[in-house]
């Protein structure tokens, strides 16, 4: 798994914990280096989430993400169009 260093570099290190934390405001054109992100929200909800990968040009929209979940993906964007999560997004780096 690929993970971005504290200097915004990329490692192989899979292990190593985040070393920084940011609530996310989804953007279409803002450039982001997270490592995974934390989906916040209610108990129950479910909501989409769509990226663009580290690397990639392409958003990918996850669907019907729980509340509660850690996406382990490296995103260069999270997206404003087709996101529909009104509550937080932690961007883990």
């Amino acid at each position: 798994m690929t993970v971005i260093t504290k200097t915004g570099n990329i490692s192989s290190q899979s292990s190593a914990p985040a070393q920084t934390a940011v609530i996310v405001v989804e953007s279409d054109s803002t450039v982001v280096k997270f490592r995974s992100l934390w989906i916040g929200g209610n108990a129950g909800a479910a909501v989409d989430v769509a990226v663009i990968p580290l690397g990639g040009t392409v958003a990918v929209t996850f669907v019907a993400v729980p509340a509660g979940t850690l996406l382990p993906v490296a995103v260069s964007k999270v997206m404003d169009t087709n996101t529909s999560v009104s509550p937080n997004i932690v961007g883990l780096g």
